[in-house]
């Protein structure tokens, strides 16, 4: 039993110093579950974006590859190769940080031009709509990048808030339950031991008087 106590003595003093660690511990595990608790529901929140995201694209590039197909069918695949050729960067994409509930968590950022790389005179409208699209589907893409970036460090936050709800619950309070109960105990027996040796001492001076 010794190794599942407290370092402690037996007295009064650290009754209450042991109490008072209780209820720190217990207030702790209370506000570590409800922050593991809104921290899962975060988290599916952005797994239900994740989906809806990735819904997005693939929706966008069906609509992309279609509206390419019937662009090289009007102006033909040598010619769409030639203006895909000149396609220019996507843009910059810069990277910075947020917070969700006081987890640190990535963000992305891309400045992407509008305007077209290739004039509209010899071009088909479908080869514009694929452009569009296809370039909606790379926002979309960082868009997923940085939601997976988020839910990987919120579910690194739920399993730390996890363990140490787990610690405090079934390692550390019942650690110092047993620590109170133990010296609870050990005082009642000093206790009725002073209550009977006083008992005595009282009956042998009432014998010694009488």
């Amino acid at each position: 039993m010794a190794d599942r106590l407290e370092d402690v003595k037996p007295t009064r003093m650290d009754l209450l110093r042991v109490r008072k660690r209780k209820i720190l511990a217990e207030n702790g595990h209370e506000l570590l579950s409800e922050k593991k608790d809104a921290l899962i529901n975060e988290f599916f929140k952005i797994v239900d974006k994740r989906k809806e995201l990735r819904q997005k694209i693939n929706s966008l590039l069906k609509d992309s590859y279609r509206s390419l197909m019937e662009a090289q069918m009007v102006m033909g695949k040598e010619e769409v190769n030639s203006i895909a050729d000149g396609a220019k960067s996507i843009g910059d994409v810069s990277t910075g940080g947020e917070s969700i509930m006081g987890v640190p968590v990535p963000s992305f950022k891309v400045d992407m031009p509008d305007e077209k790389f290739y004039g509209y005179a010899e071009t088909s409208v479908k080869l514009d709509e694929a452009v569009d699209n296809f370039r909606e589907v790379l926002k979309l893409a960082l868009q997923v990048a940085e939601v997976e970036g988020k839910l990987s460090r919120l579910a690194d936050e739920i399993e730390k808030a996890k363990r140490r709800v787990n610690a405090l619950e079934y390692i550390y309070i019942p650690k110092l339950e047993a620590t109170i109960t133990y010296i609870e105990r050990q005082i009642e027996e000093r206790e009725r031991e002073d209550f009977f040796r006083r008992k005595k001492i009282k009956a042998i001076m009432e014998r010694k008087e009488g």
